[in-house]
Parts: C-alpha cells; sequence; structure tokens
C-alpha cells in the first residue's frame, strides 16, 4: 500500500488497530534455537536469512 496517499493509509491503520490489530511497531526475526523465526509463518531460518523462503516475509518492507 505504499502508493496509497498518507490519508489513506492512516484511515487504514485506524480500521486495523479498532479490530485489536498492532499497526505500531515493524515486526522484526524472532529467535528459536540459535536461529531466525519468521513471525508471520514460524518457519526457522539460518542467522544469515535476509526475508523468508517459505511466506516471502521480509522485515524491510
Amino acid at each position: 500500500m505504499a502508493s496509497a496517499p498518507d490519508s489513506d493509509e492512516a484511515l487504514f491503520d485506524q480500521f486495523l488497530d479498532d479490530r485489536g490489530h498492532d499497526v505500531s511497531e515493524p515486526q522484526d526475526w524472532e529467535t528459536s534455537y540459535n536461529k531466525k523465526q519468521c513471525p508471520d509463518c514460524g518457519a526457522l531460518h539460518d542467522e544469515a536469512a535476509v526475508d523468508c523462503t517459505v511466506c516471502g516475509w521480509d522485515p524491510r518492507a
């Protein structure tokens, strides 16, 4: 939704927030068994991973 105007993005964030979704903090990798764990699907990756090869999640997006 990067192409949406700021007011539309703020409105969408408010919609999600009203329904219990946390929109304030970007997600980052979790750790499990000395591996990076994807917060979206839970897949485990080596420490060198920059995105999830299972679901495509990218912390930089």
